[in-house]
């Protein structure tokens, strides 16, 4: 939902056909009922939660919905994130409910996240009654103090009458603009008292006025830094996914021949295949990639936010290149690096305005830029090493996973090696379809995350590819899916240990390893486990084995599968910028560096 900048937008799911209770009058009801029924007018097919105490009233009403399925979990954290992984896949709000106290506040790992990626969610919140609030009243939480930090907005509604505009602005405010999570927190005895409801016609938002249209003339000066540029570099994040913009962004490739870069939350924005796409960038991105933002003299970055995974050391980011920053989000531009060229607005229209303008130009040739950056691809190629000792390759197994199951399938990962495996060597042709952590990097969002693409798409492949350590933190939620018919599949690279912390032991502790040994062969039989959950559970350990437990569980679509994949203890996530230095300082290998001083333009 986009609104303007003058404009109130009117509430989800409004339309004067649609609103008989509008046409007719207000109608008598229970807060819960009122509530149950804004789900409904929001257009809300499917709640992740679970029930307690103070949000219990609502779920009498919520029982007799025709309308919402509600997905009872096993833990809250999983409602949160099987959430966000319905709103990464479908486009849409994702709605998840939970208690008071304890309850609400294992929703705030997967709020922080959805804030940190920008996923539009809306928490749903129940609370101790309005007079006991304070007094630290059984199972009371300042819910809404304490995710004012990681929540776009939030409400406390105390009375049953305010819970259909709380609701009608929570999903507004949720997708519109930069898209967030939404908490609403609702009393006891607002639940339970009787109100008049109406759904709100409007909205009025005094303040919250997100901008989508940019500025012209930041357009056109734009327009002349591309003209004047040698060697720009389309910086692409996850913005682009949200706005959806796919169509303009390969509009605006192909008419300029600027090579460009995809970041962990934009990958699939643009086809690997296509020949101006360099890759990665980041901490563990791609030589061309990262060579491609370092040696550039213009960055057009779209929908990105320069974070410090992306840049390494900011002050050696990108040395030469004047910067084009384009985001829905004003606080965002210049925060950590200087905008020559601030553009606020969303992408798409951003995007299509650029294309536009453009066109009537003279176009740049930028045929060296990107000839030295193919060279760089040549010379530099992500690949991975087989285990000397025979054992199988992490990278290996997953590069398979999506050589067989194709690129239109849904992949979720987990954090962490396993997360930057799958985000080099998975097949990203198909915009839209690769959900992750990555700004708050959580582990144990795959599973539920899974889940929640799932449930948005019940005739699609799911796979999650998770770790042996991510794992054992949320799988409690392969019950859910076993109870509710739910047939991800779930790869688990098993390499006994915490990877990426257990790389960085190697790399700078000296092999000290502290704490991230997990003793996960067969502690616990993953395969069992799997199965005692109501899923199929299946296991390789050799490269031999790998294609057959994969077309295995891809002739499974009744349950769930667990596939774990026994892999080599030390595989190394290359290439990597430690954390701290400059991006010049990439290595392709332990103790081996590309020949920068060599690469000459």
């Amino acid at each position: 939902m986009k609104v303007s900048d003058n404009q109130a937008a009117p509430p989800p799911g409004t339309d004067a056909d649609e609103q008989g209770n509008a046409a007719a009058g207000p109608e008598t009801m229970t807060g819960s009922q009122a509530l149950v029924k804004s789900l409904e007018m929001a257009g809300v097919e499917v709640v992740f939660g679970i029930p307690g105490g103070a949000i219990l009233p609502a779920y009498d009403p919520l029982f007799d919905s025709k309308i919402v399925r509600h997905i009872l979990v096993r833990h809250e954290q999983g409602a949160g994130h099987a959430a966000q992984g319905y709103a990464v896949a479908t486009g849409r709000v994702g709605v998840c409910m939970a208690t008071s106290g304890p309850g609400a506040t294992n929703l705030v790992t997967p709020l922080a996240d959805a804030y940190m990626d920008s996923v539009p969610i809306v928490a749903i919140t129940g609370q101790v009654s309005s007079k006991a609030i304070g007094t630290d009243a059984f199972q009371e939480a300042d819910i809404r103090g304490i995710t004012m930090p990681i929540t776009k907005h939030n409400f406390l509604v105390t009375r049953a009458e305010d819970i259909a505009t709380a609701i009608a602005e929570a999903f507004h405010i949720a997708l519109s603009g930069r898209p967030g999570p939404v908490l609403v927190d609702i009393s006891k005895d607002a639940l339970q008292s009787m109100c008049d409801f109406e759904w709100p016609k409007g909205l009025d938002l005094p303040g919250y006025r997100p901008n989508t249209k940019p500025h012209g003339k930041q357009i056109r000066e734009a327009a002349r830094l591309i003209a004047e540029a040698q060697r720009p570099t389309l910086y692409v994040g996850g913005g682009v996914v949200k706005a959806q913009a796919f169509e303009e962004l390969r509009e605006l490739v192909e008419l300029t021949g600027i090579p460009l870069v995809t970041t962990l939350m934009a990958r699939g924005a643009v086809p690997d295949s296509h020949p101006l796409h360099m890759g990665m960038p980041g901490m563990h991105g791609s030589v061309a990639a990262v060579g491609a933002l370092q040696r550039s003299d213009l960055l057009i970055a779209l929908g990105t936010r320069f974070d410090d995974r992306v840049t390494g050391e900011l002050s050696s980011f990108a040395p030469d290149a004047k910067i084009i920053h384009a985001d829905i989000d004003p606080a965002e531009i210049s925060k950590n690096r200087h905008a020559d060229v601030p553009i606020v607005g969303d992408v798409k229209e951003v995007i299509s305005q650029l294309v536009t303008r453009l066109k009537e130009a003279e176009q740049s040739d930028y045929t060296a830029w990107v000839a030295y950056l193919d060279e760089m691809k040549k010379r530099y190629p992500t690949g991975y090493d087989e285990p000397e000792d025979g054992s199988l390759s992490p990278q290996y197994v997953i590069q398979r996973i999506g050589e067989i199951t194709g690129p239109d399938a849904y992949y979720a990962a987990g954090v962490g090696q396993h997360q930057m495996w799958a985000a080099h060597f998975l097949p990203f042709e198909t915009p839209g379809r690769w959900l992750n952590s990555g700004g708050l990097g959580t582990m144990g969002y795959c599973v539920p995350a899974a889940m929640g693409a799932q449930v948005a798409h019940p005739g699609e492949v799911v796979w999650g590819i998770d770790g042996d350590g991510c794992f054992q933190m949320t799988n409690q939620e392969l019950v859910t899916c076993a109870l509710e018919g739910i047939p991800v599949k779930i790869a688990v690279i098993n390499n006994e240990s915490l990877g990426m912390v257990r790389q960085w032991q190697t790399l700078f502790y000296g092999g000290r390893y502290s704490n991230t040994d997990l003793n996960s062969w067969r502690i616990p039989d993953f395969p069992k486990l799997a199965e005692a959950m109501g899923c199929v559970g299946l296991r390789a350990e050799s490269r031999d084995q790998v294609d057959d437990v994969i077309k295995q569980a891809l002739a499974i679509n009744d349950r769930p599968v667990v596939v774990e994949f026994v892999v080599h203890k030390d595989a190394m996530v290359w290439p990597m910028v430690p954390a701290g230095t400059s991006n010049n300082d990439i290595q392709i290998a332990r103790d081996m560096a590309p020949d920068w001083e060599g690469e000459v333009l």
